[in-house]
């Protein structure tokens, strides 16, 4: 299986390249300065700046895209357009790196984490940009995507388990009540869906167990 980690040399991205390796994938990074990740193969260019033919050949492109501060938040929505546009109508699968902010604490699916009193309003601004981006990809009938949000606590330097609860729109807490997970085991559960394509066109879920 042929896959383009984007941000290849973000905390998150590094982790997926190597995980998606150590699983026998052909895996390239995309990055815009020098290749950081596991990968060999690169494609050195800026998310923006890729075209559909840098993307043709892949069976699935994992978008690891971030963006924190006021300037850049919009384009959590910018960048995911682009790359539905650029793999609009083909086989290749989106997945998508996405937020805990937008999981819903109700079954009518009405109210979201992100709207909780006790949500740190530090947060609120790149919680609330990242739901409207996902919101904008739900309309999106022409890419075979995935969006996979991570527990609300989602911890970079955490240990890898191997082991994890997949849910789905709504916030899933483990046994012990919690909702975390770390770095490592999103990135086992990503690559889990990018071999096994389970959820096309859904958002998912994983919390550890």
């Amino acid at each position: 299986m042929k896959i383009a980690v984007i941000c290849a040399n973000g905390k998150e991205g590094k982790l997926i390249v190597r995980e998606a390796i150590a699983r026998g994938a052909d895996v390239t990074a995309v990055v815009r300065g020098e290749n950081q990740s596991a990968a060999t193969s690169v494609i050195r260019k800026d998310l923006f700046d890729l075209t559909a033919p840098d993307l043709e050949g892949f069976d699935v492109v994992i978008d690891a895209f971030g963006a924190w501060t006021p300037e850049t938040l919009p384009q959590h929505s910018t960048s995911l357009k682009h790359l539905c546009d650029l793999v609009s109508g083909r086989e290749t699968r989106l997945l998508v790196v996405g937020g805990a902010g937008s999981l819903y604490v109700n079954p009518e699916h009405t109210v979201q984490v992100m709207d909780g009193a006790d949500f740190p309003e530090m947060f609120r601004p790149l919680a609330s940009n990242m739901g409207k981006a996902l919101d904008e990809l739900r309309t999106r009938t022409d890419v075979k995507w995935t969006y996979i949000s991570p527990a609300g606590d989602f911890q970079p330097e955490g240990a890898k388990t191997g082991k994890y609860i997949l849910g789905g729109e709504e916030l899933t807490l483990n046994a012990k009540g919690e909702s975390v997970i770390s770095y490592a085991d999103y990135a086992a559960a990503m690559v889990d869906e990018a071999l096994n394509g389970n959820h096309i066109q859904q958002r998912i879920s994983v919390v550890a167990e």
